[in-house]
């Protein structure tokens, strides 16, 4: 009974348990796999940039629809990987869960 009451003490002061203090450390390696992503995203987003422009000066300022979706899941892929990176949220981003 008194391990039980040291424990609720502990989480209410703040420490984690041992099992928890452990998912930080994969934490790490997702945030670790995510930042190499998100650098591959950067570079991504400013070939598809360039192209948008190229194709927006031969159609007469009209953007081509798949290269402009596919901009608005790549933001949507970037936030939600921004989120967890920084601690906002536990939801992990493509491939771990679904995009939209």
């Amino acid at each position: 009974m008194a391990d039980d009451d040291e424990k609720i003490m502990g989480r209410i002061q703040g420490e984690q348990p041992e099992a928890e203090e452990e998912n930080i450390f994969m934490r790490l390696i997702h945030m670790v796999i995510i930042w190499f992503m998100l650098s591959i995203a950067q570079t991504v987003l400013t070939f598809t940039t360039i192209v948008q422009f190229v194709i927006m000066l031969i159609n007469n300022k009209q953007p081509n629809k798949r290269l402009a979706d596919f901009g608005t899941d790549l933001g949507i892929w970037i936030a939600k990987a921004a989120r967890f990176q920084t601690g906002a949220s536990d939801v992990k981003p493509w491939p771990w869960t679904e995009l939209d």
